[in-house]
Parts: structure tokens; sequence; C-alpha cells
């Protein structure tokens, strides 16, 4: 059997569906070249027909990379793959995905019909995908739970149709790892043809198994997996590519091959975390702040007599070179600009030039910056082009004084300024906003998290505020609170307000 493996990335489709995370055109053209130079095989970049967001993502992506496979998902429905089929006329390799749910709950709960119905539905949209593009890979949705003799069935049926990569998904994270690695392997066993086309793992990570059932899925014949970078994806997430990838480097043992530059993995995640301001957590495995880092004496003085005491993986192999650069307000622009391009962020010119002045702003009120409030200041310079800006904030607090703000609001260059108070400080801040923006809102969800420790850092605000019957999702981060509440509110206002 082939030991190559390929790397199927969706972070652009399936690990974009996390509420609050979208990316804009720009930013998928920006992901998606930098998962070329990462070196993944296939980039899933859009369900086509669910949005013109994510169709035009993927007539874009299929114009900015070269040598990936561009991939578009679809459901087994004629149209989605007609539309499926347009996004992509410009890709110079291109995969249709098309599938439907195979276990029992998915045909009876949510498609009302019978394994024989599903069966002929799953051939008909493979012939028809077929009929544009050589490359269909078919989706059994929650395979994970579908009895394997009659998911034997369908691989079998979709292959003799033309599939040429049949995904076996575990899409609520259900399998022991045991168990998919088991169903794999059956299918091996067991489908007629299965040597005419690549099995592929799906791992969801819901009790926390996607790595170890991928793993499985490879060990025992699949060759294709899917993953997302930092493991993004929806509830728990999907399977991290950085930790298969470096698995199978560190494990020469298991003699298989993929084609990815580890040493862009970083970069890589950084830029992903950025982007949709999901700040990768501390211990999270190869590309974690703490993944390298000792503070147990006994590991310190082992590490420092030999790394391989403690470490199975040299952090210069995922592209951390041991840069020791402090970051201060005395720092220049080429140091921000390596630094920057360290964590996967190219910038340049005027845009260079702006943010360092945020930078040396930020820089005043602290003693050194931080990777994580480096990629904070890079994801805020798309509040330059909002149409609703926030110009001053003055809040008075205290113990036994009832809280009042001030507030001025820039609104395409024109000046408003209103005063309210509130039960708190953030409360009379968004109260005086309203009195300036008429519109009825309510906030649905309202989360604060610091980057790192102490009194001086930066914080995060996420918020949700409906609107019109509508979710809109805001981000603000600044050193103070309450301005950085505020600028949260006004970017899930600029969501709605042209």
């Amino acid at each position: 059997m082939d030991n190559r493996v390929y790397i199927f990335d969706t972070t652009l489709r399936d690990g974009e569906q996390v509420p609050g995370c979208q990316l804009n055109t720009i930013e998928k053209i920006q992901v998606a070249k930098a998962l070329e130079e990462l070196g993944v095989d296939v980039i899933e970049a859009g369900f086509p027909i669910s949005s013109p967001g994510d169709f035009n993502s993927v007539v874009e992506i299929s114009k900015a990379v070269t040598w990936p496979t561009v991939c578009a998902l679809t459901r087994a429905v004629e149209k989605d793959i007609d539309v499926a089929v347009e996004a992509l006329r410009y890709a110079k390799r291109k995969r249709i995905h098309t599938g439907i749910g195979t276990s029992d709950s998915h045909i009876r709960y949510k498609f009302n019909s019978t394994r024989e119905e599903i069966l002929e539905r799953a051939v008909r949209a493979v012939k028809y995908a077929k009929k544009y593009v050589e490359d269909v890979e078919f989706y059994a949705e929650d395979a994970g739970r579908t009895d394997n003799e009659f998911l034997a069935q369908v691989v079998e049926a979709v292959i003799k149709a033309g599939a040429t990569v049949v995904n076996i998904p575990d899409t609520t994270g259900y399998c022991l790892p045991s168990e998919y690695g088991a169903k794999i392997k059956y299918l091996i066993d067991h489908v007629d043809g299965v040597d005419n086309a690549i099995l592929s793992t799906h791992c969801h990570n819901d009790p926390g198994m996607a790595t170890a059932n991928t793993m499985a899925g490879l060990l025992n014949g699949a060759r294709q997996c899917e993953v997302t970078i930092n493991g993004v994806g929806e509830r728990a997430g999907n399977t991290a590519l950085e930790e298969v990838a470096m698995i199978l480097k560190c494990h020469n043992d298991i003699d298989l091959q993929t084609n990815i530059n580890s040493q862009r993995i970083f970069p890589m995640s950084r830029m992903v975390s950025g982007l949709m301001n999901m700040p990768v957590q501390a211990n999270k495995a190869i590309v974690g702040r703490n993944a390298f880092a000792h503070s147990s004496g006994i590991h310190q003085d082992g590490v420092l007599k030999n790394m391989s005491t403690y470490e199975i993986i040299d952090p210069r192999d995922i592209g951390l070179d041991g840069n020791n650069i402090v970051l201060t307000a005395r720092s220049g622009r080429a140091a921000l600009r390596s630094r920057l391009e360290v964590l996967g962020v190219k910038v340049e010119g005027e845009k260079l030039d702006a943010m360092y002045q945020e930078f040396l702003k930020l820089a005043d009120k602290k003693k050194e910056i931080n990777d994580d409030e480096l990629l904070v200041l890079a994801g805020l310079d798309r509040t330059q082009n909002h149409h609703v800006k926030l110009e001053y904030l003055q809040v008075t607090t205290g113990m036994g004084v009832k809280p009042v703000a001030s507030i001025c609001l820039d609104i395409a260059g024109e000046k408003f300024e209103a005063a309210a108070s509130g039960n708190g400080p953030v409360d009379a801040a968004i109260n005086a906003l309203k009195q300036i923006i008429r519109r009825t809102m309510t906030i649905k969800e309202f989360t604060i998290q610091n980057i790192t420790k102490g009194s001086d850092d930066l914080g995060k605000v996420h918020m949700q505020v409906e609107h019109d019957g509508r979710v809109y999702y805001g981000f603000g981060a600044n050193t103070d609170i309450i301005t950085a509440s505020v600028e949260a509110y006004i970017d899930c206002i600029n969501k709605f307000v042209k």
C-alpha cells in the first residue's frame, strides 16, 4: 500500500463555521496562499451554494493558488453540484465533494428516508458530479455511527459510480480509536474495488479523540486525512493538521509521509489565530505557547543536558527559531515586521506604519509586547474602514458613585456626542452609545478574555448582538476593558450599519 498521506485542509470550510470567526474573501485568499506554502494537497475552499460570499471565495481561491487541488462542498443535490462547478471554473485542479448522511439516525430523522433511497441518491450524485470533473469525493456523513455492512455497500457503490476519494466522517466524534480504525479496516477488507479510490478520515473532537481517531484510520489504510489549522471547527473542532503532521514526522517507524513543510506550521497557526480572533490555548499540542515550556526543575535540567529527554519534537521543526527579541516602546519597525513575519503576518508600507503607531501606543502602556498582543494589533487594522468609529470615551465610576459615561462617535466623518448613566461602567458606556445609534439591539453574549496575566495587559472582548432578528458578532481589544467592550459593540454595529 502507498505510504503517501494526502493532507486535505478544511480550515476555510468546516473550520470557518465557528460562530464569530468568519473570514472575508481577502482573508481567505491570504490563508489559502499560506496553505499552499505549507504544502497541503487539497484546500476545501467553501460550500458555494450556501451564500454568495462562499461562492465568491471559492472562485477567488481557485485563481489564487496553483498546485493544490481546490475542493468545493455540496449536498447530494444536482443544483448544489451545478453551482460548485461554476465556482471552480478557474481552478487548475478541481474537486467536487458531495455526499449524504448514511447512519440510521440521519436516514430516519434527517431525511425521513430508507437505506435503499440513500444509496440511490449517493450514486446519482457521484455520477452527476463525474460529468463535470474527474476528481469526485463522496462523504458518508455520520459514518462513525453507520452500520459497517451498509457503509461498505455505499462505499462500493460510489466507487463504481466514479468516486476517486471516499470520506468516512466521524461527524459527532462518537467513535473510539479502536472502533474507527476497525471501521476503516473493514472497508479495506470488504469493499470490492476499494483500491480504485482513496479512503479519507474526517474526525471531530467532541470528546477529544479526533487526532487519535485520525491516526487509527491512517494506520488501518486511509490515505487522506481532513484537518484544520489549530483544530478549529464547529463545537469542539476538527482534527488539528499540525498534530497529525508532526506525529507522522517524528514516528519514523510508521513510514507514512506527507508533503507538509513543517517549518511553516507555527506561522500558519498564528496567522489563522489572528485572522479568526481565536487564541490558541496555552497547552495546545505543537503550537501552544507552553508546548515547549518547562517549569519543573527536573525537566529543565534534563532539557538543558539533552533536549530529547523531554522533547520529542525540535521547536525549529515547526518554525520556532528561538528568536528572543523583546518588543518594547524602543523597538523599531524592522523588529516589529520581523516578529510579525515569524507569526505568519506579512505587513509592509503604509499598513506597517499604521500598525507601528498602534504598537507604540500599546507599548507605552506596557513594559513589553507579547506575540498574542501583536496578533490582536494585526487584526485591528480592519476597523480603519468602519462606518462607525469610537472617537473618545470617558467614564466616571467608583464606590458609591453611579457610573456615568460620555462618548463621541465618528459616523462617516461626522461627530456625535452623548452621555448616560448605567448599572456599571460598561452599561453606562453602551447606554450612551445607544443614544447616538438609535437601533433596537440586545446583547446575547458578552465574553471578556485577558491575553496573558497582569493588570496592564491587553483585554479582548467578544460580543454577540441581536438586531432585527439576526445575531452579529463583534470583537474589541484594549488595555481598558470598558473601551474594549464598546469597540466590540461598535464592531457588531458596523456589520449592519453601512
